[in-house]
């Protein structure tokens, strides 16, 4: 044999011998005692583990109870919840609603059965504002009074969209056919009114009265009072003017008579006249303008009473 052959014999005795050892130090018993150490969760730490997960178990179950609850008293679908319904057209509310933080929306109406009813404690305010989120437009209802802020305020009619009312800060306009006031002392005005025509309704008598001051009428072109099936009478306490400035005071009628004229004496010589019965009077007119009677005679007697002139 050469010598590589022997070599690989010896090698081979070498990694059999290293075997036998290390399968006989595996087979000792072992003289030291090996330390044990436990793994897992043991005593008090595990049985807290157990009660939080109890009580995380319960917790759980009551949240379910509860949400389960809620939707059923809140009456949740898939349309929305209670009296809330969710369509394609909006949302719609049934029944008595209570908002607690403002509301923004569009438009708000009724159902076509039922009238659309807003009610407070205090009052109702429906704002307006413009796309700045100025203030444009208010309208609060309240207790003691409804109040309207804004630039014009208008009513109109149902039907054509006739303007009914409107006002303004230059003017208050008046569309409807008929103002009718109920009142039983009437309408008063402050300050001077502008019409073309002040009409009493049938069988009812027209009376323009001022209590404490004078009633004035006035017109550029004339003023005409009729009264087609009645009488008109015109009554003050101290004196009543028909002035004309530039025309003439005609007074057209059957009969024309003047009561309460001052009558005033007259002497004749003969006394025939002096017995019989005065029956025919005179007219006659003052310097101041103040009328009074005067007997008739042969010829004018204004003169001989001249003392009613002196004393008006």
């Amino acid at each position: 044999m050469d010598r590589s052959t022997n070599l690989d014999i010896e090698e081979l005795k070498m990694t059999r011998e290293q075997y036998i050892l290390a399968t006989q130090q595996n087979n000792l018993p072992r003289t030291e005692n090996a330390q044990l150490y436990p793994v897992g969760i043991y005593g008090w730490r595990k049985r807290c583990l157990y009660f939080f997960v109890l009580l995380l178990l319960v917790t759980m179950i009551v949240n379910l109870a509860m949400t389960i609850w809620i939707l059923k008293v809140m009456n949740f679908t898939v349309d929305g919840m209670g009296n809330l319904r969710v369509t394609k057209k909006g949302i719609r509310l049934e029944g008595i609603s209570e908002f607690l933080l403002p509301l923004y929306v569009k438009e708000i109406h009724s159902r076509k059965d039922s009238p659309l009813v807003l009610q407070s404690d205090r009052n109702v305010t429906v704002n307006a504002r413009n796309h700045m989120g100025q203030l444009t437009g208010q309208l609060t209802i309240g207790a003691d009074a409804v109040e309207a802020q804004c630039k014009r305020f208008e009513v109109r009619a149902s039907e054509d969209g006739r303007v009914l009312f409107s006002a303004d800060e230059d003017e208050i306009t008046i569309g409807a056919e008929k103002l009718k006031v109920t009142g039983t002392e009437g309408a008063v005005f402050g300050h001077s009114v502008e019409t073309p025509h002040i009409r009493a309704e049938p069988s009812q008598d027209l009376r323009l009265e001022s209590p404490t001051r004078s009633l004035i009428m006035e017109a550029p072109r004339g003023v005409q009072v009729s009264a087609a099936a009645g009488d008109f009478k015109a009554t003050c306490r101290k004196e009543l003017h028909l002035q004309s400035t530039e025309g003439e005071i005609f007074l057209n009628a059957e009969t024309i008579r003047l009561g309460n004229l001052p009558t005033g004496s007259f002497s004749s010589s003969s006394p025939s006249s002096s017995s019989s019965r005065q029956t025919v009077y005179e007219l006659c007119v003052c310097p101041s303008g103040k009328l009074y009677l005067s007997p008739a005679g042969v010829g004018s007697t204004c003169q001989s009473s001249s003392s009613i002139c002196l004393w008006s």
